[in-house]
């Protein structure tokens, strides 16, 4: 019986070898042609041209940029997105299902668009910049406004891979504990967390990924000034508008290096976690 029932899931869609060619065809064509044509284009430099490219001041000053408002941002919506996700879960109120569509608005609303309103909002004549500002609060044409602006991008992650995992916890367990005399701190901390925590690990690592490579919603937020407001992505546009594919695909080859390596050691950290968990 059982034997049938897998011969029945497994035959839903056409047989592994034409399954597994469609699969590698389209990860070909997507991903590791564009890869390619990257490494290609980078390798076409000298070791010695490479490294000038990608650690000059200029780069070195948006690495910097980049990686300090993309953790930023990251922290933002780790701890917000969390609260989100537990509320939307746990609490019935007015507005709970309009709050859950508009989650995935910044999926939808195209990145210009949206740093066009972030300016509209906190720039000096903006809805709160004009009250911001003259407190001492700069956000537009600041390394906060590029923070502000990759967590609104990058928001939906951590709320979109933590709330299913909430909903399929049981109850039972957190019922019993409560029984026992524990506290919801308690609860939280020794029941819920282990069981949520690899995939707020993952949100948390596909929003810092997603804000490493964030471009247009920064461009309009930015000011875009070299040494102070300059993050990479945007000197590998202008290394493209000079027509310098080389020096644009170093700099964009040292960006995807972090990226992976940041999903790489997110994956090592889950195995890790679930083979503890299993133990435990």
């Amino acid at each position: 019986m059982f034997s049938k029932s897998s011969r029945i899931r497994k035959g839903v869609l056409p047989g592994f070898g034409i399954t597994m060619g469609v699969t590698l065809l389209y990860m070909v064509i997507i991903v590791a042609l564009p890869l390619l044509a990257m490494v290609l284009k980078t390798a076409s430099l000298g070791w010695a041209e490479f490294w000038s490219i990608v650690t000059s001041d200029r780069a070195l000053s948006t690495y910097r940029i980049t990686l300090g408002t993309a953790a930023i941002a990251t922290l933002i919506n780790a701890s917000f997105g969390l609260l989100l996700a537990w509320v939307l879960v746990r609490y019935e109120f007015p507005g709970k299902r309009l709050i859950d569509g508009l989650i995935d608005l910044p999926f939808a609303l195209p990145t210009a668009i949206a740093g066009l309103a972030l300016v509209t909002v906190f720039s000096r004549n903006g809805w709160f910049g004009q009250y911001l500002e003259p407190m001492g609060i700069k956000i537009a044409y600041a390394p906060l406004g590029i923070a502000i602006a990759m967590a609104f991008t990058s928001a939906p992650f951590v709320i979109r891979t933590v709330q299913p995992v909430l909903e399929d916890l049981s109850d039972d367990v957190e019922q019993a504990a409560q029984t026992l005399g524990a506290r919801p701190w308690q609860i939280f901390r020794h029941i819920i967390w282990p069981m949520i925590f690899p995939a707020f690990l993952a949100g948390s690592a596909l929003s810092f990924a997603r804000s490493l490579g964030e471009f247009g919603a920064i461009v309009f937020i930015s000011g875009n000034l070299p040494f102070k407001t300059e993050v990479t992505s945007l000197l590998v546009f202008i290394r493209l508008d000079e027509f310098d594919y080389p020096s644009a695909a170093a700099l964009a080859m040292v960006m995807l290096i972090v990226a992976f390596l940041m999903l790489l050691t997110t994956n090592l950290i889950q195995a890790w976690q679930l083979r503890y968990a299993e133990r435990s």
